[in-house]
């Protein structure tokens, strides 16, 4: 199977060759899968890349909720379309209920204290007019949030309150809302969410079914171990749920994909003409499947990763070193923001043309004007990539 055909694949199942330029947010969601956003700019490059969706107009859909930030596979954040709130938060249910279980096993946590502390948070969220933060409710619910001392801050869990937060989130009795309307940052209040959108899917079997459904039509050709990556889900586990699905294999690898998708990816070719985009390092294009290399070219597998220690190579890095220039499916350059000059500085692994300008161009204007930066996650800042951007930045002639 020819490595270029599988990439320009993943690219156009993905959106990345201007297919869903003028859809929605949501509808860029359902057909390109959930994307993780981790208090970075992931969910805004990837949408600006997919349909040109400006800030202002995703930030409009958070707050309508036809997408929202929640925690669902692997209990880890995603953006997700109001299509799959339920079916996110059935599945990534498991990990505030095993938080809870290490929790009573390791600082005496008991489940009936939990359940009385969710008691009181819904009540306050339920007599508040507006979103409260950790802090406010902390202080009004007083001596029902314990402290768990230095074991518990050993363990990451210095009060009870997070415990509490994680299950009503996962049974959906109150939701997360950003302090400024902004997916790339992480100050949240809290509200309750009326009607919850939890109760319709009960049956976790049901709901696993479901996301393996849905993983393979974002991201097939893939194999039952990228599958796993994504999911979390056991071995045996993902081999039971994919053999309801009539995946059907693809000659000469562990990749397989759905029934009704063979004949048009056997019919598939790539594109004589390039196709860029500049999207984030934990953009789905990549982070879907989690296996950098099949996104490489065999020419750059050796090449220095961006401020890296010497002897770095892309080829031995599980992600992206930066946020990453993709051509018909290929990482094709690495590129960073510089906030100090307002531009994008990008290492491209080829010739440049005028289609790649434009598109560099482009991006920089909707990050300069309408995000300000664009973080990787929560903690990066201009300080902690000044070695990547010295890196990318183009060298005086």
């Amino acid at each position: 199977m020819a490595t270029d055909k599988l990439r320009a694949w993943w690219a156009h199942r993905q959106g990345l060759d201007g297919s869903l330029l003028g859809s929605s947010a949501a509808e860029v969601l359902e057909r390109t899968g959930w994307m993780r956003s981790v208090g970075g700019s992931a969910p805004y490059l990837g949408l600006f890349a997919r349909a040109r969706l400006d800030r202002e107009t995703v930030d409009a859909d958070v707050a309508r909720l036809a997408i929202h930030e929640l925690p669902s596979a692997r209990g880890c954040t995603y953006v997700l379309p109001s299509a799959d709130f339920e079916l996110g938060l059935t599945v990534g249910a498991a990990a505030p209920a095993g938080e809870l279980v290490a929790a009573e096993k390791y600082l005496g946590v008991t489940q009936a204290e939990i359940e009385q502390l969710c008691v009181t948070v819904a009540d306050l969220l339920d007599a508040s007019d507006e979103p409260l933060g950790p802090a406010a409710i902390k202080d009004a619910a007083g001596s029902a949030v314990r402290d768990l001392g230095e074991a518990g801050r050993k363990r990451g869990t210095t009060t009870t309150l997070p415990l509490a937060l994680g299950l009503l989130q996962a049974r959906g009795d109150i939701r997360r809302v950003p302090v400024n309307g902004r997916l790339d940052q992480q100050r949240y209040g809290y509200v309750r969410w009326t009607p919850s959108p939890r109760g319709g899917l009960s049956d976790m079997d049901t709901a696993r079914t479901e996301l393996a459904r849905r993983y393979f039509s974002w991201a097939a050709p893939a194999s039952l171990r990228h599958f796993r990556w994504f999911s979390g889900f056991t071995a045996a586990s993902a081999k039971k749920i994919a053999e309801q699905l009539e995946l059907v294999p693809l000659d000469g690898t562990d990749l397989v994909m759905p029934k009704e998708l063979a004949d048009e990816f056997a019919a598939f070719t790539v594109p004589s003409e390039p196709s860029y985009a500049l999207l984030a390092g934990i953009d789905g294009i990549h982070l879907l499947h989690r296996e950098m290399s099949r996104l490489l070219a065999d020419a750059d597998v050796e090449r220095p990763v961006p401020g890296g220690r010497p002897g770095e190579t892309l080829g031995g890095q599980a992600d992206p070193p930066s946020h990453v220039i993709v051509d018909r499916g290929r990482i094709a350059g690495l590129w960073e923001f510089d906030t100090e000059a307002g531009k994008i500085v990008h290492k491209f692994f080829g010739e440049e043309d005028a289609a790649l300008r434009e598109t560099i161009a482009k991006t920089e204007e909707f990050v300069r004007d309408q995000l300000g930066d664009a973080r990787s996650f929560s903690l990066d800042s201009p300080k902690s990539r000044a070695s990547r951007v010295a890196d990318l930045r183009p060298s005086p002639r």
